[in-house]
């Protein structure tokens, strides 16, 4: 299931890491081992963060995804369920209209 994960990193864990060096290894590693499709950098709420698309195949592989960067800087993951357009065109929107219409 492709699913956006946003990783918020709070300031000081990561700027340690810039400190003493080991920032863009671990997050080199970490990208690495997740195997993202897509991988943005921005910011949020004044921290650093990272937006990934992954593929959970399971429930049980959240965890691989999240540690890392629980682990590594501290930080606040969250994942959300996301579609591409083919995925909408699959999910069968017109008939559920049809069927849950109040009109």
């Amino acid at each position: 299931m492709r699913m956006l994960m946003n990783v918020k990193i709070p300031n000081s864990d990561f700027n340690a890491a810039v400190k003493n060096g080991s920032a863009a290894k671990i997050i080199n590693r970490i990208i690495e081992e997740c195997a993202a499709e897509a991988v943005y950098f921005t910011e949020e709420q004044g921290c650093r963060a990272c937006i990934l698309v992954v593929n959970v195949e399971e429930p049980s592989k959240i965890p691989r995804l999240a540690e890392p960067w629980f682990l590594s800087f501290n930080a606040a993951v969250e994942f959300k369920i996301v579609m591409t357009p083919e995925d909408l065109r699959k999910s069968g929107l017109d008939e559920l209209g049809r069927k849950w219409a109040l009109t």
